[in-house]
């Protein structure tokens, strides 16, 4: 038998506050029609004053507990994927840990941008098989309306906030790819491309500091590294883009969704896009999909799910699991 780590509970969170395209034509040049051309995004949600990415990570936590018909003291583990912390330590994972009244096992972030939750995934992964863990949550989490630059019309108008979670359990498998759970695993990062995509600020300039991105260098290096992990990942299992029932992608931008896709040879109605609903959530994009898709109807128990995401770092990878 083969310990895999199977889905338990998903769930997701976005804040009250949604903002249309049409509110940013107020106060830059921009437009609805140019913003939907460029990147297929339609709204977003922004966070309320006050209302920090833990606040929204527990929320989306608790409602991935509640569609496992798990509880807290269920759960060993605690993984965060951020970007956009409450403070810089501790952890929003251990903000989580005391919200939902946990008073055992361990929590940690993980931050590699967009591509979080993927890297939190695989962590995950590794903690069940290793016999470290038998449940972990597993959130992604962002507040990234907090550092844009509201004055760059190539970038304030493509990210939300919002919060996605799941829950992973070990469970007994054949050690076949017709298991449910974490098949297999692909991850990469590249730092000699840090100044692509970064935020120009830290402990090094003592400030907050805004989002910066060469868009074009970015979307090169989506479509063309997204295919490639996807496929790397689905090779080690010796599955094709044919097996193939749900891609479920970082919702950054639809043309590389639709780029990605293509190179995978999947059609678009096998791929779950909300990028039009709720821009671009960093490492909350893939949770919440997941959950949206659930929710949906779309992603059903047995389904072979592919998730891949690129962030800043570079940083990018993806992961197959059966649903």
């Amino acid at each position: 038998m083969t310990t895999r780590a199977v889905v338990r509970g998903v769930g997701h969170y976005l804040p009250d506050r949604i903002v249309p395209n049409a509110e940013f034509e107020k106060t830059i040049d921009t437009s609805d029609e140019w913003i939907r051309s460029r990147s297929g995004i339609e709204r977003r949600h922004f966070a309320a004053e006050g209302q920090t990415t833990s606040d929204l990570a527990t929320r989306a936590a608790r409602a991935a507990l509640e569609d496992g018909g798990l509880e807290v003291a269920d759960i060993d583990a605690i993984i965060v994927a951020t970007s956009t912390a409450d403070l810089t330590f501790p952890s929003v994972a251990t903000m989580v840990q005391a919200a939902l009244g946990m008073t055992r096992g361990f929590a940690f972030d993980v931050q590699a941008v967009c591509a979080g939750f993927v890297f939190a995934l695989a962590n995950a992964n590794a903690l069940i098989l290793s016999g470290q863990a038998t449940r972990v949550l597993v959130i992604g989490a962002e507040t990234f309306s907090r550092l844009m630059d509201w004055t760059d019309r190539s970038t304030c108008v493509l990210f939300g906030d919002g919060a996605g979670a799941l829950v992973l359990e070990a469970a007994e498998g054949t050690g076949t790819t017709a298991d449910r759970g974490i098949l297999s695993t692909d991850l990469h990062s590249d730092g000699r491309h840090k100044d692509i995509l970064y935020v120009d600020g830290g402990t090094s300039t003592g400030e907050v500091g805004h989002l910066r991105m060469q868009g074009k260098e970015v979307f090169r290096h989506a479509v063309e590294k997204l295919a490639e992990t996807a496929h790397v990942a689905l090779d080690k299992i010796g599955l094709s883009g044919e097996d193939v029932d749900w891609i479920v992608p970082h919702q950054a931008n639809i043309r590389i969704i639709e780029g990605t896709a293509k190179r995978m040879q999947v059609p678009m109605d096998r791929v779950v896009v909300t990028v039009q609903d709720h821009g671009n959530t960093s490492a909350a994009s893939i949770p919440l999909a997941l959950s949206v898709g659930k929710a949906r109807g779309q992603i059903k128990q047995g389904d072979l799910v592919v998730t891949e995401a690129i962030g800043g770092g570079l940083a990018w990878g993806s992961v197959v699991l059966r649903w």
